[in-house]
């Protein structure tokens, strides 16, 4: 390591316990809380980029005594990453006694072993545990582990007791792991993680030093973002396709792209996890190096019990969302609303504001840019369906033909404008 290199590393450990311990807190005070878009990280975002990222949904049971293996899946690297954990929607502070980040063993995307030497134990303002307070994230200190772009990471965590209700995203079409008894975070043989999950606990952000990006982009949105109807543990979703065309882009003009979509998400109310607008300022704004967010959401609005039957109150919360994103200088993409003929809450009079609402994004100035969804994946002899080659069978969300479709028509100069 040149001489160069290691005064960066330095630095950037100094400015990171610096943004995470208030000026007035003692040495024995513990990492601070990120309370909102300025909390804890904006001192140094210039850093760090998110490489990967999935929003909170909701809670499961506590596995008090258990260990969790999270697979998650990088956009770009970095010479050093950073770990986001959260009790968000938790009821009881959370503890975490034991935190590790390594490398998947390659090529074994469903495997729980690490490759051999990876791992290395995340803290947290110098600490190998931490108590994270009610609806709150915290970021850990940088890992030093050097991180592939488009590589799995293993984020193993262990909860010594029974914290309360555990903050999680309920769909992660990727294969988690689950050791019942003691601290396995620190193995490298998976053999202890005997149980199979489909979800992601408590880990809800992973961001990288020195990435040869611009920064990252967010899609924010529901199921159609999440990945349903995509193949599980193969990074499928249209985010992920996103982020392996722009890893072909020279360093200026790539990104990091941060998955945060939730099944069920809606716009205006809670359902499958908390509102659009709810989530925006810790799903989106607060995350490392933000430049760009794709919005993808309304159609649970539209279809969902109780429907949202006035297009003017979703052009509304469009409107919200950029404001709130223009005052952080984040560039603001729409993207129209898919087709859904053929699905169960299909109606005419719910295809009327689906037909309204993309005409108002397509035509109404207010994004920075436009991504039309819809007219990328409907069938032409049915507009009001998709393509079937894209249809997984149930006429709403979209197989791995339909995310690449998707992620093809992401104009990749509208992204850094």
């Amino acid at each position: 390591m040149t001489r160069v290199i290691k005064a960066r590393h330095l630095f950037t450990v100094l400015v990171t316990v610096l943004a995470l311990v208030p000026p007035a807190a003692s040495a024995d005070a513990g990492p601070t809380p990120l309370t909102g878009p300025d909390s804890g990280l904006a001192g140094d975002q210039a850093l760090w980029t998110g490489t990967w990222e999935t929003a909170p949904s909701g809670t499961a049971p506590a596995l008090p005594g258990a260990s969790i293996r999270n697979v998650v899946h990088t956009s770009v690297g970095g010479s050093a990453a950073r770990v986001r954990v959260s009790n968000r929607l938790g009821t009881a502070a959370l503890q975490l006694d034991a935190v590790t980040v390594g490398l998947q063993e390659w090529g074994r995307p469903m495997s729980p072993n690490a490759a051999p030497g990876s791992l290395r134990v995340a803290t947290f303002a110098g600490r190998r545990s931490v108590t994270i307070p009610v609806g709150q994230d915290m970021v850990s200190d940088p890992v030093d582990l050097p991180i592939p772009a488009d590589a799995n990471l293993l984020i193993s965590v262990h909860t010594p007791a029974d914290s309360g209700p555990a903050t999680y995203h309920r769909s992660a079409f990727q294969t988690n792991f689950l050791a019942r008894e003691g601290d396995r975070t620190a193995d490298e043989p998976g053999t202890a993680y005997t149980v199979t999950l489909g979800n992601w606990y408590y880990v809800t952000g992973v961001d990288v030093l020195g990435a040869p990006a611009a920064g990252s982009v967010v899609a924010l949105g529901d199921s159609l973002t999440d990945g349903t109807g995509s193949t599980s543990s193969a990074n499928r979703r249209w985010p992920d396709l996103l982020a392996a065309r722009l890893r072909t882009l020279p360093a200026y003009r790539r990104l990091g792209v941060l998955n945060a979509g939730i099944s069920g998400n809606r716009l205006l109310q809670e359902s499958g996890g908390p509102s659009a607008l709810t989530r925006l300022d810790a799903d989106v704004l607060s995350r490392a190096g933000v430049r760009t967010m794709i919005v993808l959401e309304g159609i649970n609005d539209i279809k969902g019990t109780p429907e949202q039957t006035d297009p003017l109150a979703i052009e509304d919360a469009y409107r919200r969302i950029v404001e709130r994103a223009h005052a952080r200088g984040i560039r603001v993409v729409g993207a129209t609303i898919t087709p859904y003929g053929g699905y169960g809450a299909y109606t005419e009079s719910r295809e009327a504001v689906r037909l309204t609402v993309n005409a108002f994004i397509r035509n109404a100035a207010l994004f920075d840019a436009v991504v039309d969804f819809d007219a990328a994946v409907r069938d032409p002899a049915d507009p009001h369906r998709i393509l079937p080659a894209y249809d997984p069978g149930d006429h709403l969300h979209f197989n791995d033909t339909g995310m690449q479709a998707l992620a093809d028509d992401v104009d990749l100069d509208e992204l850094l404008g």
